[in-house]
């Protein structure tokens, strides 16, 4: 459920192309251009995923003629990912649950790195299609002497159906938890929303921890030199009613999650200078559209949230 960008890449791989008999034919076209916009990021098993899509065809996708809107649209993604990794920093919470993961391997990467118990859940013909990523990127792992650190396991779950998710919390060791997500509330309408704060509410009443989301998104209009909404990604926006779905301003954002019983512990500090997207954009802007870009305002946050006290 991951709200995806579509860019101009070619659509998925012939029926008797390598990477079709793992069959990603399930892959919807936004999410499949999501994955090969990623592969020039430098996002955790992006580039091998978006290689998996293409196989055998090498991935080299040409950087030049790539106009702005799709650097500044990929930097949004990107710097998106890595927000979510900031908030995570300095919690010794080894728990984590990612709710519509879509096609991202972060719970893989960190499985990798550090002792985590790591369930990454979406809809089942999503975790169905996601599965066949993961073997095929963790296959030379398999046959490596050390086990990796962390466990790692996909699981179908929609994050309405509260019995569902309540049964997926019990797979957890003890210890407190952390929720992630990345693109699920901007699919959401107010009433969902608030199902999904009251479970997440419950939960972590019981088990303590956090809940981090990169899906603060507000309404507001932007420059019309900015947006082109013929694209494939601002028709994607329109046919699922994105932009109704968002938060009016941050004010009436806090104010919701406030009436849901959280408060905002911290906010993710972006740096756009850090980004491996960055230099890209740069050299396809002219001084005009920096200083546009510079002055477009703030339309996405990433917040960490904790249970108010009662």
């Amino acid at each position: 459920m991951e709200a995806n960008s579509p860019g101009n890449f070619a659509h998925p791989a012939s029926p008797g192309s390598e990477a079709a008999s793992r069959d990603f034919s399930t892959i919807s076209p936004s999410a499949y251009s999501l994955l090969l916009m990623k592969g020039l990021t430098t996002i955790p098993y992006a580039r091998q995923a978006a290689q998996l899509l293409i196989a055998p065809k090498p991935y080299e996708p040409t950087a030049v003629d790539r106009p702005p809107l799709f650097w500044a649209r990929l930097m949004h993604f990107e710097n998106r990912y890595w927000s979510i990794d900031q908030l995570m920093e300095q919690l010794p919470i080894t728990n984590i649950l990612e709710l519509s993961s879509g096609f991202s391997f972060r719970g893989l990467a960190l499985s990798r790195q550090q002792p985590v118990f790591y369930l990454d859940t979406d809809l089942p013909e999503l975790i169905a299609t996601k599965q066949q990523f993961v073997t095929a990127l963790t296959r030379e792992d398999n046959g490596n002497a050390a086990a990796p650190p962390g466990h790692y396991e996909l699981q179908p779950l929609n994050v309405l159906d509260e019995s569902a998710f309540e049964a997926l919390i019990d797979r957890f060791p003890t210890g407190e938890l952390l929720i992630l997500n990345e693109g699920l509330l901007v699919y959401l309408d107010l009433a969902e929303k608030e199902t999904l704060c009251r479970t997440i509410k419950k939960v972590l009443q019981r088990r303590g921890g956090y809940w981090i989301t990169a899906d603060i998104y507000i309404q507001k209009d932007l420059d019309p030199t900015l947006i082109d909404r013929q694209d494939a990604f601002s028709q994607f926006l329109q046919q699922h009613n994105i932009e109704e779905k968002k938060f009016p301003d941050f004010e009436t954002a806090a104010e919701f999650f406030t009436r849901m019983g959280f408060i905002v512990d911290r906010e993710a500090k972006t740096d756009v200078t850090k980004l491996s997207t960055w230099p890209r954009l740069l050299a396809t802007i002219t001084p005009d559209i920096q200083k546009k870009l510079f002055h477009t305002p703030k339309l996405q946050a990433t917040w960490r949230l904790r249970i108010a006290a009662q």
